[in-house]
């Protein structure tokens, strides 16, 4: 008998926009798959129920984007200490019928550094702007790969008090917070920068005065459209390697397709031009 189909999906609430399908369609026509990834609009009301009935739907697993990840952290039955840590899950499976998730944010973020800036996780001080969702992956990664001195700074304090609460518990950790008033401060000495907020991301033109970063540093953005945001562009402009975030959707969607399909694709630099040739079409 014919191997059934497998089957993977993206969902979110709107959906429109993901590139995941193009990604993953990339890899399932490379590797010749009888298998499918399918973009599937969820709305909060009704994604418990979806999350829960995937077999009945005859999907192997997917991925689950905004608003649902801290949903699918709270249905999933068994996940590992990333998504523990980070409080939220981006990729889920089933295994002998349990319901399996994991955050693949984190590694993808390790990964696409590793790429395109070798060497970054031997940063001593890193500054990450951002306290949301975002930010708790990259801190993960950071802490993963050893750099113990973390500056986060949020422009409301109150969140980066709590996400550095929450990763205290960590003993080689050493994370500090700084108002945005004294960002300028916070960049003095470090050696890599990340920005994991939304700045930028509809087309505004703020950045903060990177003036006082080391002519050494790094700096990286996970907004992805545009691909060269304010950030990057004034830190390219200084003289600054930099890093955009599109190599992070890439990688972390290596995991995913690993477990649904059987096989871990690459991410190359074909792909990469393929999703770039689509975010300019649809933009």
């Amino acid at each position: 008998m014919a191997e059934e189909k497998r089957r993977a999906f993206v969902c979110g609430h709107p959906i429109i926009h993901s590139m995941s399908p193009a990604i993953h369609g990339f890899w399932i026509s490379q590797h010749d798959l009888d298998a499918t990834y399918e973009k599937i609009d969820v709305g909060p009301e009704d994604f418990r129920d979806f999350l829960e009935n995937l077999a009945k739907a005859g999907f192997s697993g997917g991925n689950i984007t905004i608003p649902h990840k801290e949903a699918a952290f709270r249905i999933v039955r068994s996940m590992d200490e990333a998504a523990q840590k980070i409080g939220a899950v981006n990729t889920v499976w089933l295994e002998n019928g349990i319901l399996c998730g994991t955050n693949t944010d984190w590694s993808g973020f390790a990964a696409n550094l590793d790429e395109h800036a070798s060497g970054w996780d031997t940063s001593e001080v890193a500054v990450v702007m951002g306290a949301g969702g975002a930010a708790r992956g990259v801190i993960y990664a950071l802490i993963d790969r050893g750099i113990s001195n973390i500056r986060i700074v949020n422009r409301t304090r109150s969140r980066a008090d709590r996400l550095a609460a929450d990763f205290s518990s960590n003993p080689a950790s050493k994370l500090q917070v700084v108002d945005w008033a004294e960002i300028q401060d916070a960049f003095r000495h470090a050696n890599l920068l990340v920005n994991s907020t939304s700045l930028g991301l509809e087309g505004g033109d703020d950045a903060p005065d990177i003036s006082t970063l080391p002519s050494s540093a790094i700096v990286t953005d996970i907004v992805y459209s545009p691909l060269e945001t304010p950030l990057l562009k004034a830190a390219a402009g200084a003289g600054l390697k930099t890093v955009d975030g599109l190599g992070m959707l890439l990688h972390q969607a290596v995991p995913g397709f690993e477990k649904w399909f059987g096989v871990r694709p690459k991410v190359t630099a074909q792909l990469r031009k393929l999703i770039i040739e689509k975010m300019d079409a649809a933009s």
